[in-house]
C-alpha cells in the first residue's frame, strides 16, 4: 500500500512539474509575442526561469500588459468628448518655435489634446504654499470640487483637507473624490464613512481584493488633480500628506513642484477626472465644463493623460521627442531615474552633441530598491557628458523637464518605467519663454543645494553597492 502511494505521488509530482513547465513556457511565449522592449522581455523571462512558482505568481500580478484595453465604453467616451469639444483657436501657435509646434502636433495625435491660450499659472515648490492656496480655493468654491490623489494620508494635512471638504459638502457644494486604493491604503473605513455621511461622493480607483489582486494591483492611478468650479485646477507631484509640509521621520519637508492653473486648460483636468470617474463608478460625471473666454494670463499649454491602456506610452514619447529636439539645454528633476533604453540613448546622444544636459535626483530617495536601480545608470550618464547632481537637503520629489527656452512639462510623471508604462499619469505641457525662464530659475536655485557627482568619486563607492546596483538593474524594467 505504501509502495503504491509512493508510486502515485511520484506520478502526481511529475504531472504537476510538466503542467507547471508548460504554463511557464506558455507565459514566456506570451511575453515574447507581445514584442515589448527586449530588455523588459528578458527581465521577465529571467524571473520566470530563475524563480520557480514565485516567478509565475509575480508575472500574473505585475507582468501582464493592458495596452489597447478600453478604459471606459466607446459610447461613454464619445459622450464625454462631445461635452468637452472645445473649438480649436486658429493662429495660436504662430509665435512659437518650430520645435514647440512639433511637440504640439505630437500631443494632438497621441491624445487629441487642444492647445489652450490665456492661462494663468502659479508655481509652488513647497507643500505649505500649495496647501494654503488649495484650501483658500476650496473655501471659495460655490458649485463643485473634484479631488483626485494617489495618496491621501490619515495625518494632520489629510485630516484638515477632509474636514474642509466635508464642511463644503454640507454647505451644498458638490464634492467628488477619487483616491488610489493602494497608494491610500491607510485610508480608514471610519474616515470614508464620515466623508460619505457629510455628502461627499468618494470612491477608490481599482480597489484590490484577494479575488482580483492579480488583475488590479499593478496598475495604479498616480495622478494628482483638483478642479474647483471649473475655474481653477491643480496638477503636480504633491500628494496629501504631512511629508510635503512638516517633513517625514527622516527630516525636512519634501521638495516638490505643483501648479495652480486658471483658464481654459482646466477643462482638460475635468475631462481626465470624468473618464476616471466613469471607469470607477460606471456613472457619467454630469458637470458641464466651463466655457469662457476670460484671458486669465498669457501662457499656452496642453494637458496630457497617459496610462497602461494607451496604445502608445504617451508621455514617454513626448519626453523622447522633446529631448531629441533640444539644441541648448535639457534640465530634469526626478525622484527616480530608471529610463527606457530609448530615453537613455536620447539623453546621451543629446549630451554628446554639445547640449547642456543636467539631471537632478535626490541623494536619499525614499526607496532603497529604486536608489540602487537609479545608481546603476549614473556612470554611463556621466561618461556621455550628462551632468548628474544629488539634491542634498531632503527628498527631491519634483518631476520637471525643461528644454531650451520655450518648453516645460511637469505633473505626476517620474522618469521611470512605472510612470511611463504602468501608472495612470497626468502632466501639464507649457510653451512659453517667460514660464521657461521662471522654471529655470527655480532649477538653478535648487542646484545651489546639490552636489555634482564626479566620475572618479562615483567609481569609489563600495563593491557591494556596485554589485547590488547591477542585480537590481536586471529587474529595473519591471519595478
Amino acid at each position: 500500500m505504501i509502495a503504491d502511494w509512493a508510486q502515485y505521488s511520484h506520478l502526481l509530482y511529475n504531472i504537476i512539474g510538466v503542467v507547471y513547465a508548460l504554463m511557464v513556457l506558455t507565459v514566456i511565449g506570451v511575453v515574447l509575442g507581445e514584442n515589448r522592449n527586449p530588455v523588459k522581455s528578458m527581465a521577465w523571462v529571467l524571473v520566470l526561469v530563475l524563480l520557480p512558482v514565485i516567478g509565475l505568481i509575480v508575472y500574473l500580478v505585475f507582468g501582464r500588459s493592458l495596452k489597447g484595453t478600453r478604459l471606459i465604453s466607446g459610447s461613454s467616451l464619445r459622450d464625454l468628448r462631445r461635452m468637452y469639444d472645445f473649438p480649436r483657436v486658429e493662429g495660436l501657435e504662430d509665435g512659437l518655435s518650430d520645435d514647440s509646434r512639433q511637440l504640439i502636433s505630437l500631443v494632438n495625435k497621441l491624445s487629441s489634446g487642444h492647445l489652450f491660450g490665456g492661462n494663468a499659472i502659479d508655481v509652488f515648490t513647497t507643500g505649505r504654499e500649495k496647501f494654503e492656496a488649495l484650501k483658500r480655493d476650496i473655501e471659495a468654491a460655490r458649485e463643485y470640487v473634484l479631488v483626485q490623489y494617489f495618496i491621501i494620508e490619515n495625518d494632520e494635512v489629510g485630516s484638515e483637507l477632509i474636514k474642509l471638504l466635508e464642511r463644503k459638502a454640507r454647505e451644498g457644494v458638490k464634492v467628488t473624490v477619487l483616491y488610489d486604493y493602494v497608494g491610500s491604503y491607510h485610508f480608514s473605513s471610519r474616515v470614508l464613512r464620515e466623508m460619505r455621511a457629510a455628502g461627499i461622493d468618494v470612491h477608490p480607483f481599482l480597489e484590490v481584493t484577494l479575488a482580483n489582486m492579480a488583475f488590479r494591483i499593478n496598475w495604479r492611478n498616480h495622478r494628482k488633480l483638483v478642479v474647483i468650479d471649473g475655474e481653477v485646477g491643480y496638477v503636480g507631484g504633491m500628494n496629501i500628506a504631512n511629508r510635503y509640509v512638516t517633513g517625514d521621520s527622516k527630516g525636512a519637508a519634501w521638495r516638490d513642484t505643483h501648479l495652480r492653473v486658471k483658464g481654459m486648460a482646466v477643462a482638460v483636468f475635468q475631462l481626465s477626472f470624468a473618464i476616471d470617474w466613469n471607469f470607477t463608478t460606471r456613472e457619467m460625471l454630469k458637470i458641464e465644463p466651463k466655457r469662457h473666454d476670460v484671458d486669465c494670463g498669457g501662457y499656452m499649454m496642453q494637458m496630457m493623460a497617459s496610462g497602461p491602456t494607451s496604445r502608445w506610452h504617451n508621455i514617454s514619447l513626448v519626453f523622447l521627442r522633446a529631448i531629441t529636439l533640444a539644441k541648448r539645454q535639457v534640465y530634469i528633476q526626478t525622484p527616480y531615474f530608471l529610463p527606457s533604453d530609448a530615453l537613455l540613448k536620447a539623453l546621451q546622444s543629446t549630451a554628446l552633441s554639445g547640449v547642456d544636459v543636467k539631471l537632478m535626483i535626490p541623494r536619499h530617495p525614499d526607496s532603497t530598491m529604486l536608489r540602487l536601480a537609479t545608481g546603476s545608470y549614473i556612470k554611463e550618464c556621466i561618461l556621455s557628458g550628462i551632468k548628474v547632481y544629488f539634491y542634498e537637503p531632503e527628498m527631491m520629489h519634483a518631476k520637471v523637464l525643461i528644454v531650451d527656452d520655450e518648453f516645460v512639462t511637469t505633473g505626476s510623471t517620474n522618469f521611470d518605467f512605472r510612470s511611463f508604462e504602468h501608472n495612470f499619469e497626468f502632466n501639464a505641457l507649457i510653451y512659453d519663454k517667460e514660464f521657461n525662464r521662471k522654471m529655470k530659475d527655480i532649477f538653478e536655485a535648487d542646484l545651489e543645494r546639490c552636489t555634482r557627482v564626479s566620475l572618479g568619486k562615483w567609481k569609489q563607492r563600495p563593491v557591494l553597492q556596485k554589485a547590488l546596483e547591477s542585480v537590481v538593474r536586471l529587474i529595473s524594467p519591471i519595478l
